[in-house]
């Protein structure tokens, strides 16, 4: 992180949105603002029982409806939900809602540099960053849940667990399909 504030600790539960309606078309949506599948609500219900009895403080999700959605079947009526800009997914500008075989190579090349007319995910990293920042002037020493996107999930990974852009895409769970019920960061 660039700035620290605090010597407490956030802990941080990060958990993917649901399925979306154009992740089944091999869709990258990007800012295209989409709604949850059929397979999307009946994940968030699962996850919902999987989560159980974890306690949060509050949970915090992208503006973008599919982040919402998931964070309302997960956490309305248990913790206090709070949308954050800052959280979307990277705006892949001209290649917002084009198939996922063009938008998913172009990532890797476009991590320093902006997509046309969109950002890049040194952009994203930037976001998030200013997002962390945030967290620990407002909630230093808290439990946080984070509902949101691909790319701010491997800016947390290259914030938070000191990975390179190059390591958060190879070791992204999306290439290896093996997703988990939450990923836990710390911010000291």
């Amino acid at each position: 992180m660039e700035e620290r504030i605090g010597d407490r600790m956030i802990k941080i539960t990060y958990f993917a949105h649901g399925t979306t309606t154009d992740n089944e078309k091999n869709i990258s949506s990007g800012w295209n603002d989409v709604e949850l599948s059929e397979l999307g609500i009946k994940q968030s219900e699962d996850l919902r029982k999987k989560i159980g009895n974890k306690k949060f403080d509050v949970v915090f999700c992208s503006d973008l409806k599919r982040a919402i959605d998931s964070a309302k079947i997960n956490f309305e009526g248990k913790f206090p939900i709070k949308k954050d800009k800052r959280l979307r997914e990277c705006n892949y500008g001209d290649f917002n809602g084009k198939n996922s075989d063009v938008v998913e190579p172009l990532q890797e090349k476009f991590f320093n540099k902006k997509l046309p007319n969109g950002e890049s995910y040194d952009d994203v990293k930037k976001r998030v960053n200013e997002f962390l920042i945030f967290l620990k002037k407002k909630y230093d020493g808290r439990k946080i849940a984070i509902v949101s996107h691909k790319a701010p999930q491997l800016a947390l990974d290259v914030l938070l667990k000191n990975k390179t852009w190059k390591e958060a895409f190879e070791e992204d769970w999306r290439k290896t399909k093996s997703w988990q019920p939450g990923w836990e960061y710390e911010l000291k």
